[in-house]
C-alpha cells in the first residue's frame, strides 16, 4: 500500500474538536490529584533544601502554568478563560510522597477537567525536575480526576473515591435534593390525551423528580383545557401537594393555554422562573424566547409550566433543578439566603 493511502484516514479528518455551540454555560469546577514517590530525597524536598531551590513552591507556579496552557499541550482541548486556579502540594510521610492537587473552576460550555489534570501533570514534572540532581528513582504516578462539577452531568466522582479531609477541603456541591417533597406531573396534551401519540414528557420529568427524592406517582394526561387544569390544580395545592410540574401547552398554538390556566388558579406570580428558563434556554435554540413556560403560587404549592418536548422537559430540569428546594424552602417561609 502507498504511504500515503495509509495516512488517508488522518487527512480525512478522523480527530474533530466536540461541538459545544449548543450546550449552556454553566459554573464548572474540576480538581485533580497525582503524587511523586520521592524516596530518600523526600526530606530535601519538603525542607526546601533541593540544589535547583525550592521544589513545591515552583511546582505550584508550574502547575499555574499548566492549567491555563491545557489547550496548547492538548490539540482537540478547547481553549477556556479560567477564572480560578489553585495548586496544593500536600507532604506524605508515610508514603515518602509528595501529593499534588490542582483545582480549576469557570463558567463555560465544556468542563476544566483537562486543565486540571494539566495542573498537576506540570507540577509533577516540575518536582520531579527539581529533585533528580540529588534522587533519580523518582517516580509518578496515580493522576486521576477526583470529582468535576456543572453541565449536563452535574457532579461526578471517580469510583475511587475521596478521602474525609479531602471532601473537607473542596466541599463537592451535591444537587439540591428534594427528598420526600410531595409533588405531581401532568402532561397536557389533546393528541396523547386521545391516545394518538405517546407521553415521554411527563415520564421524564417524573423520572428526573424521583432523582432528586420526590415523593412522586405516574404523571397525569390531560387535554390541552384551562378550566378543567385551574381546578385541578386548586385540588393538588388544597391536598398538601408541594411541587406541581406541568408539561405542554406554554407555545403560541391556539390550543396551547397552559400559562392562561395557570393564571385562573394562582394566587402569586413567579415571572423569574419563566425568565430563567428562556435565559438559559436561549443557549441550545433561540426558539426558545418563543416559550410561555411560566409559574405560579397556588397556595403554598409551587406550578412551573414547561413545553411540551422531551428534550424541553430534559433541558428544563437541568435548569430548575438547583433552585427547585430553595424555592420551595421560601415558600414554606425559610430565608433568602
Amino acid at each position: 500500500m502507498h504511504e500515503r493511502e495509509k495516512r488517508a484516514p488522518l487527512q480525512n479528518g478522523t480527530f474533530h474538536m466536540a461541538d459545544v455551540r449548543r450546550k449552556r454555560i454553566t459554573a464548572r469546577r474540576a480538581v485533580a490529584v497525582g503524587e511523586l514517590s520521592a524516596g530518600s530525597a523526600y526530606d530535601d524536598i519538603v525542607e526546601r533544601r533541593l540544589p535547583k531551590g525550592d521544589a513545591i513552591a515552583m511546582a505550584e507556579i508550574a502547575g499555574l502554568q499548566g492549567a491555563k496552557n491545557a489547550s496548547q499541550l492538548m490539540p482537540l482541548c478547547h481553549p477556556l478563560p479560567l477564572e480560578y486556579i489553585e495548586l496544593r502540594c500536600e507532604p506524605v510521610p508515610e508514603r515518602q510522597a509528595i501529593r499534588v492537587y490542582c483545582e480549576v473552576a469557570t463558567f463555560a460550555r465544556t468542563g476544566v477537567e483537562m486543565e486540571a489534570l494539566a495542573g498537576v501533570s506540570a507540577a509533577l514534572l516540575t518536582l520531579y525536575d527539581l529533585t533528580k540532581p540529588v534522587q533519580p528513582a523518582l517516580s509518578m504516578g496515580s493522576v486521576r480526576l477526583l470529582f468535576k462539577e456543572g453541565g449536563k452531568k452535574g457532579l461526578w466522582f471517580h469510583p475511587e473515591g475521596m478521602s474525609d479531609a479531602e471532601r473537607e477541603h473542596y466541599r463537592p456541591r451535591e444537587p439540591a435534593r428534594l427528598e420526600g417533597v410531595p409533588a405531581s406531573v401532568i402532561t397536557l396534551s389533546d393528541r396523547a390525551s386521545r391516545g394518538d401519540c405517546e407521553d415521554t414528557s411527563g415520564p421524564l420529568l417524573v423520572e428526573r423528580l424521583r432523582a432528586l427524592g420526590a415523593d412522586i406517582g405516574p404523571a397525569e394526561l390531560r387535554p390541552d383545557e384551562p378550566e378543567p387544569l385551574a381546578a385541578r390544580l386548586r385540588e393538588l395545592a388544597a391536598s398538601g401537594m408541594r411541587l406541581v410540574l406541568c408539561t405542554g401547552g406554554t407555545g403560541l398554538g391556539p390550543r396551547d393555554r397552559t400559562p392562561e390556566a395557570l393564571a385562573l388558579a394562582a394566587d402569586r406570580h413567579v415571572a423569574g422562573i419563566g425568565e430563567l428558563f428562556r435565559s438559559e434556554s436561549s443557549q441550545h435554540t433561540p426558539l426558545a424566547w418563543l416559550s410561555r413556560a411560566d409559574a405560579v403560587l397556588v397556595g403554598e404549592t409551587l406550578v412551573i409550566a414547561l413545553p411540551g418536548s422531551a428534550k424541553a422537559v430534559a433541558q428544563g430540569m437541568d435548569i430548575l433543578a438547583p433552585i427547585l428546594a430553595h424555592a420551595l424552602d421560601m415558600v414554606a417561609g425559610g430565608g433568602h439566603a
